[in-house]
């Protein structure tokens, strides 16, 4: 069985479900792991996943953040949040689909470097490597997810001298990242794509021409344990889908796996 999942940063839900229900009817993932859904758990387009054959799980709020779990087969095991104070619900859901555990996050952005917000980023990636620590074993199948608001390598931003003090890509952002990563994770995409350049996640809205001048970030990722990523076929990124009508600042990230 070829086992396929993907993450996207939707930036709005309700505003990308026409282009959501599109890939979903064509791509047909086991699982869409989606960030930014920006809505309150009352108002969440669930009938819009149901019409293409989807169950959707979900925490969310008003304005920012929020989190959300797509899949072909119901969900189990799921929760929400951090299991330390603040739980932060809207920025992580954990499920179970097909025996595999799947964590999805939006971490946060961190505003600028000198801001409270960019020290409770550090903070928030320290707390979720205990989260990983306490709940997980890297000697077993996991696959993390999200937008992870930090691009880990050089090769992952258009511009790493000028971006070198940016909240993700600070080497302190890249530490804290690097360290999650040493306690059992794989680069699902940068193991099938090691050395490819310019392969980008994320064009900023507010920079004239980013898309067709390539001025991107690779910060949504899937990274797996060693007895899944091992298992992996193919990961590649859906640039296509950033064109799309009203499309989301972020595309599709997509990884398959034999199991």
């Amino acid at each position: 069985m070829i086992f396929k999942i993907a993450t996207y940063n939707a930036n709005s839900i309700r505003s990308r479900i026409p282009l959501v229900q599109d890939w979903l009817s064509r791509n047909r993932p086991d699982v869409l792991c989606i960030q930014e859904t920006k809505v309150q758990d009352p108002d969440f387009p669930r009938e819009a996943f149901a019409e293409v054959g989807y169950n959707v799980v979900f925490r969310g709020q008003k304005a920012y953040a929020g989190v959300a779990i797509a899949s072909r087969e119901e969900p189990e095991e799921v929760s929400f949040g951090l299991d330390s104070e603040p739980h932060d619900e809207a920025r992580l859901i954990r499920a179970t689909v097909h025996g595999i555990p799947i964590v999805n996050t939006y971490v946060p952005q961190g505003r600028s470097v000198n801001s409270e917000m960019f020290a409770y980023k550090l903070e928030w990636l320290a707390r979720l490597r205990d989260y990983f620590a306490r709940n997980f074993s890297p000697a077993q199948p996991l696959i993390w997810c999200g937008d992870l608001n930090v691009a880990p390598e050089e090769i992952d931003v258009h511009n790493p001298k000028r971006l070198v003090n940016h909240v993700d890509f600070h080497p302190d952002a890249r530490a804290a990242l690097a360290r999650i990563r040493e306690w059992g994770f794989i680069d699902v995409f940068r193991r099938h794509h090691p050395d490819d350049p310019g392969q980008y996640t994320f064009w900023d809205y507010r920079v004239r021409g980013a898309l067709e001048r390539n001025l991107g970030w690779r910060v949504d990722h899937i990274w797996a344990t060693k007895p899944l990523a091992e298992r992996s076929t193919a990961a590649w990124i859906d640039r296509e889908a950033r064109k799309a009508e009203r499309p989301s600042d972020h595309t599709f990230l997509v990884a398959e796996f034999e199991l």
